[in-house]
This record gives structure tokens, sequence and C-alpha cells, in this order.
């Protein structure tokens, strides 16, 4: 067992193999740890999140880990999940191929075995199965598809699993299956947690698999929040369509969904208090500027996060602008347009009272990865601002006591290294503190995609790494050596190694860099494995 640094709050625990990595989970599940937030396993390693404000001691964790009993088996689930599937994948003749067994031969040992779900992530509803025939054990493609249906069956590996929606993939396409891997009207939402026993069964026609089919499209999807009476902003302009954003989804790595939120908590919360509302309620993250809305009735807004103003024209045409971290007063027919902000990136627009929205697993963040949540915000959308009632607008607010950052400067973010920095050069290593990477525009919600003129170099350029699980704040260096800087919309899991994390002080601030700006790494912690307490031999 290895235990290695993440980030100021986050560590990863390294495992021989799978059973182990689900004996500690396992055990962690029984016997957990008041300290932690989040467990995400994967296929031998662990990442293990803390509370934020709590201060571990992490010798002390690693000493209570190593004295844990991760040889014993866990116990089967009483969950079981039968997926009917009709074998109709485009790859299945190639995997009969790969195995030497004829392609009925291949539907027989899939259908006769019992899978576990080891772990989630990719996708919500996305589980890795294991315990499958060996017969079946089959390479990845060599070159993954750009798009594959939901409710495709598949292998890779010692995996098995379902897509639960359309996206690109690279495992080798059996089947396909008429249930909902991931339903927002289920509770829960989605068939594969971890522990969770599955059987594939058979399914001899087509007419078998659209009647199927049509039962699980004429599930209902969650209620939606009734009309409320009170002011509505028409939109008129979303030249970049905002999100609605909150604190995010935080605890469901089980279901294989991501924290999301906010990229920039602080200016989330300091807008909402700006009008009065508590901290973590709903508001609009916009980039750049441009958006533009009419009131129809009185409101109080503020912006916070970014350098912008709002322009108000009132229903006479007099002018009036609003600076960021102040609040201000709406009457019926003004129209604000939010002018581009010369610092910054991300301006959150929020209304006293806050705004309808529903809610998606607790949340109304949009989610750009998973694709979960409100959709985007769009030219002729009407947004309905909640009555409030108590509370109190603030006047004036403090702008945020870190610089924002504007294209063509530099921006210093501390990092920790690890938990994979072993996997690089020293040269490698000294390319990521030494050189300047500049944000390039494809980046997004997922990540900064950041560039430098020397690539990272790795020990091991053909060396691959099992999924595991990422960090907000992870870079990520993929076989190009120019790293991914991962934000909140970031996967669960990953499959290159991360050679340093941010620190948690500084994910407002990376949330806030524009493209065009330059991005220079602070190490203030090195890479050294967690070691216990006192000497404990390893299991």
């Amino acid at each position: 067992m290895r235990i290695l640094p993440v980030s100021l709050r986050s560590v990863l625990v390294e495992l021989a193999d799978l059973d182990e990595t689900l004996a500690l989970f396992a055990s962690l599940e029984a016997e957990p740890i008041a300290a932690i937030e989040e467990i995400v396993p994967a296929a031998r390693t662990l990442l293990v999140r803390f509370r934020a404000g709590t201060s571990p001691d992490l010798r002390a964790f690693a000493a209570d880990l190593r004295a844990r009993d991760i040889t014993a088996e866990a116990a089967p689930s009483e969950r079981l999940v039968e997926i009917p599937t009709l074998y109709d994948g485009e790859d299945l003749d190639d995997v009969a191929r790969l195995t030497g067994l004829a392609p009925d031969e291949v539907i027989a040992r899939h259908v006769a075995s019992e899978f576990t779900v080891a772990f989630t992530g990719f996708a919500p509803g996305f589980g890795y199965l294991v315990g499958g025939d060996p017969a079946l054990h089959v390479a990845r493609r060599q070159s993954p598809r750009t798009r594959i249906p939901a409710g495709t069956v598949a292998l890779a590996g010692q995996f098995a699993g379902v897509y639960p929606q359309e996206g690109p993939g690279g495992w080798q396409l059996i089947g396909t299956t008429p249930l909902k891997m991931f339903d927002l009207a289920r509770d829960p939402s989605t068939l594969f947690q971890p522990g969770t026993r599955v059987r594939f069964t058979r399914l001899m026609d087509r007419a078998a698999f659209d009647a199927i089919a049509a039962v699980e499209a004429a599930r209902g999807g969650p209620a939606a929040i009734g009309c409320h009476a009170g002011t509505a902003f028409r939109i008129t302009a979303a030249p970049m369509p905002p999100l609605f954003q909150d604190d995010g989804r935080p605890g469901r790595a089980a279901e294989g969904v991501s924290a999301s939120g906010a990229l920039d908590r602080a200016s989330l919360h300091a807008v909402n208090r700006l009008v009065g509302n508590a901290p973590g309620t709903p508001a609009l993250e916009i980039v750049a500027g441009g958006f533009a809305f009419e009131a129809d009735g009185p409101a109080v807004v503020a912006i916070a996060g970014t350098d912008a103003a709002l322009e108000i024209r009132d229903a006479a045409g007099r002018r009036q602008v609003a600076p960021a971290h102040a609040a201000v007063a709406l009457e019926a027919g003004d129209r604000v347009t939010l002018r581009a902000p010369t610092r910054g990136l991300r301006t959150y627009l929020g209304a006293r009272g806050g705004f309808a929205v529903d809610p998606v697993l607790g949340s109304a963040s949009a989610d750009s990865l998973a694709r979960l949540g409100p959709a985007p915000v769009a030219a002729g959308d009407r947004l309905t601002v909640l009555p409030r009632t108590g509370g109190s607008a603030v006047g004036e607010a403090q702008a945020p006591p870190d610089r924002r950052p504007a294209p063509g400067e530099t921006v210093v973010l501390d990092v920790v290294m690890g938990p994979r920095t072993e996997w690089f050069t020293a040269a490698g290593i000294e390319t990521l503190m030494r050189q300047d990477w500049t944000v390039t525009p494809l980046s997004n919600r997922v990540g900064l995609r950041i560039e430098g003129a020397m690539p990272i170099e790795r020990r091991d350029p053909k060396a691959e790494l099992p999924s595991e699980g990422t960090a907000n704040g992870a870079i990520q260096v993929p076989h190009n050596g120019q790293p991914v800087l991962f934000l909140a919309d970031h996967p669960l899991t990953g499959g290159y190694p991360v050679i340093a994390t941010l620190a948690e002080h500084h994910l407002d601030l990376a949330g806030q860099i524009p493209v065009g700006a330059r991005i220079r790494f602070n190490v203030i912690r090195p890479f050294a494995e967690i070691e216990p307490e006192s000497p404990v031999g390893r299991p």
C-alpha cells in the first residue's frame, strides 16, 4: 500500500490490485473516518477527499489504513441487476476473432457470467464491471470511436460496461440494452453502484428490445417546479450562453457524478451576499460580455467575479452604469447589458430571492461534461426571480483580494506535487515548474488546456496508467506532454498521469483565467509518499 499526495485536501491510496482496492473500500464504508468527505474507487486506487475545514493527520491516517485487513474478500451484495441485451454489437465478430470463440459462444459466456460493479466513472451511470469469464478479456480498440450510442454493451481488458449516454469511447461493442443506465426519475438514479451484482440476459429479437424501450421511454422525468409569480427577466442577447451554477453535487461519486458547481465559489457566494441570498443560491455564470435582458418588474441584482459592469437603460432611455460588487435596484422596463470585463473571465449575476430553476440531483448546477442540470440560457428565455421575504441587500462589497488576470498576463498558481510525479523525468518536472504555460482557446469548464514551448517529459512514453480518480485542479499530462488543468466539470476518473494538483485556495482563481493568459506553477509541497506515524510493515 502506498499513500500519495494529491492536494491539500486529497490523497491517493495505491494498492496491489482490484481485490485489495475493493477490500479497503469496503472497510472504509463499514468503519468510516469522520474527516473523509468522499472516496472515488478505481482499478487499484482510492482517491480520498477530506472535508473542508478539517486538518487530518496524514501520518495517523496512513497508519489507520495499513492496520486494516485488506486480504478479506468483500461479501457479495444482495443487490442484483439484470440487463436485457440484444447482441448486435458491431465488434462482436472482432471479439470472437480475438478470443478464438464463435460469436454465439462469446454471447453464451457473457450471459453466463455474474459481474460486480467495481467502481464508477467516465460518465454518470457508467460502471466498470469485473468478474466475467476471463476468456472475454480483450484489449481496447486501437482507434477509439467518436460516437457510441447510449445503452451500448462493451468489453475492454478485464472490464465490461454499458455506455449510459452517447459519447466517444474505445471499448469493444458487443450489444445494446434498452434500459436507461442513468435516469433522474429513478432513486437511485443509476443502476450501477459499487458492489452491485450484474447479469446480462439475452434478447432474441428487435421486437423484444423495442417493447422494453417503450416502457423506458414512458418513464416520467423529474417533477418540474411550478410557475412562480414574480419578476421575470426576458433574455434579449446571450452570445456566450450563461449557465446556472451553485455549490454543485458533492458526495455522488458512487453514481459516477462529479461535484461540478461554480468555478469561482467565492464570487458566487459574494454575489449572493450582495443581494441578501444564502451563499449557495443558484446564480448565472457568464463568460465574457454582451449578455442582456429586460426586467418586467422590480428586482435587486448584482454581479461579482470580474471587473465587468451592468449598463442599465430605463423605460425613458436614461442610462446608468452599475459596477461589479454593488447591488442595484431594477424597475419594470429596465434593459440591462453586461459589459465585457477587462480582468477575469466569469461574471456571476445574482438576483435577490434567487431564480426559479429546477434542481437536478439536488443542485441547479449545469455540468457540461455529464450533461446534467439546467440547459444553457439562451436569447428568448424568461427567467423568473423568486420572491424574497426578509434579508437585506448590501450596497457595496469588497472586490476579490486576488487580482483577476487579463489576457497576456502571468498568473502564479500554487500546486502540490503528486500523485504521479514519479512518472516524469527530472527534466519534465523542471519544465512544469520553470516554464510559462499559455491558456488556449480549447479551454472550458472541464479544464484549461495549456501549452508550453517544451512538453513535459515522461520516464516511459509508452506506459499506460489504469484509470484512477482525479481531483479538481489536477494537472493531467497526456502523451503529447501538453497538460490539461482540470476544473469543476472534470471526469471522476482519468487514465493519464497527474504530475501535480492545484492547492484548493487557487481553484477559484484558475476559473477566472482567460484565454491568452499565462500560468506559472509554484510548488508549495514537493512530492513525498505519506508514511505512517510509526513503522508498520506494508501489507
